[in-house]
């Protein structure tokens, strides 16, 4: 007989085919948890907000019988995180960490991290763990984790800032590297500019951690209407 399973529009993403109506019925073995049965459809849990059996709130450790009817719902938005929220993004999120960065949120990334280090570093440094693989969502000693919508960086940047809400700070992070920027008088690092930017420029910053040096080049417009976009998306 098993259990009926409905399961919200943003998380049909992540059913099979057959199943993108929302309704599936799922058998139960009077053992696993309806955690365990609702991952078993290819839901991660962090993407859970809230289990409702029959109606009532029930937690992801309840062992179901049959014939329960159990509606699966999507973590709320904004989601609630640590203040202010600090982010880890996997190896096929580069460029959203540097959009991140750009904006002045706090976004760690390696393209060099196993899935191991990942959760460890993510653990260790409290940063919210930001990834497409499923299957690291699915690992338990991950404290806090979330799947990034989108197939294209400007989908996946939208979805973060709508998800999280992060407070915005344009201009204080490396985009390298994610260390803190602050204003360096011209006089100081003149010796390492291009004569065109010597004679162009007069307002620069440089990287805390790196030393990497920022002034308004030719790709700031193009930065610029990302940030302006993000600020817009921010305050909607």
């Amino acid at each position: 007989m098993g259990i009926l399973i409905e399961v919200a529009p943003d998380l049909r993403l992540f059913l099979a085919s057959r199943h993108r109506d929302g309704r599936v019925e799922a058998a139960v073995d009077g053992t696993s948890s309806l955690g365990h049965v609702v991952e078993s459809l290819g839901v991660p849990l962090p993407e859970v907000g809230t289990l409702l059996l029959d109606g009532g709130h029930v937690s992801a450790s309840h062992r179901p019988v049959d014939g329960e009817h159990v509606t699966v719902l999507a973590v709320s938005r904004p989601q609630p995180t640590p203040d202010p929220p600090r982010f880890l993004l996997d190896v096929h999120l580069g460029t959203v960490a540097r959009r991140l960065r750009l904006v002045g949120v706090d976004a760690a990334y390696g393209n060099d991290l196993d899935d191991d280090t990942l959760i460890d570093m993510a653990n260790e440094q409290r940063r919210i763990l930001l990834t497409q693989d499923r299957g690291i969502l699915r690992r338990r000693k991950l404290w806090f984790g979330a799947f990034v919508r989108g197939s294209r960086p400007d989908e996946q940047f939208d979805d973060l800032l709508d998800r999280f809400a992060p407070p915005l700070r344009p201009w204080t992070r490396c985009t390298a590297c994610n260390g803190r920027l602050a204003p360096v008088a011209k006089d100081e690092i003149e010796h390492r500019l291009e004569p065109g930017t010597r004679r162009c420029h007069d307002e620069f910053a440089r990287c805390q951690s790196c030393d990497r040096l920022y002034w308004k080049g030719a790709h700031h417009e193009r930065l610029r209407e990302i940030v302006n976009d993000a600020r817009r998306m921010r305050h909607a």
